[in-house]
């Protein structure tokens, strides 16, 4: 069970990273701040909402791209490549799929939280912590089938790392929200 946990945790390092690029780097390169909606709306609602940058997409896939070249450097070694569940030898691609899966699945979420009146920031607990992972698991699925127990352990330990990861984001100041 243990050897699960951490092949799921490693598998999702680079979406983890992807989806945790905006709130880092929230404070640089405040032109790239733009909604990737360009603040339209459909029904008076905004389609994703403010909170959806063009920054954070572009920092999301070099953070998801950096973290699988990271893997395939560690994928040279038996401990790395004995709980690797990809073949790092694509890591671009691996870094692009898991990335832009991330993304996408967060900006699936907010399109659909702007259907509901939720507003931009506020949270939607449950999805606001799995978009990214259901995303990610998707868009890597065109390389790889993963098996079921796997998707089941990198869902709960990615549930339980964000919680985790906001609290603690949120005790150093790095965050000013919980969720």
């Amino acid at each position: 069970m243990i050897e699960l946990i951490f092949k799921s945790i490693y598998f999702m390092v680079p979406a983890y990273f992807a989806n945790m690029a905006p709130v880092i780097c929230r404070n640089i390169f405040p032109r790239l701040a733009f909604p990737l909606d360009f603040n339209k709306k459909i029904s008076g609602k905004p389609i994703l909402g403010k909170n959806k940058t063009f920054r954070g997409l572009i920092f999301g896939m070099i953070f998801a791209i950096v973290f699988a070249y990271i893997q395939f450097n560690l994928y040279k070694l038996d401990f790395f490549r004995d709980i690797s569940v990809l073949d790092y030898n694509n890591w671009l691609l691996i870094g692009l799929l898991l990335g832009s899966g991330a993304l996408f699945g967060d900006i699936v979420k907010s399109f659909i939280k702007r259907r509901l009146n939720i507003p931009s920031g506020d949270p939607w607990r449950g999805f606001d912590q799995l978009d990214f992972v259901f995303g990610a698991i998707i868009f890597v699925s065109f390389i790889k089938l993963l098996d079921l127990n796997l998707i089941f352990t990198a869902i709960i330990a990615s549930l339980v790392l964000n919680v985790t990861l906001n609290a603690i984001s949120t005790y150093l100041k790095i965050r000013t929200d919980k969720w």
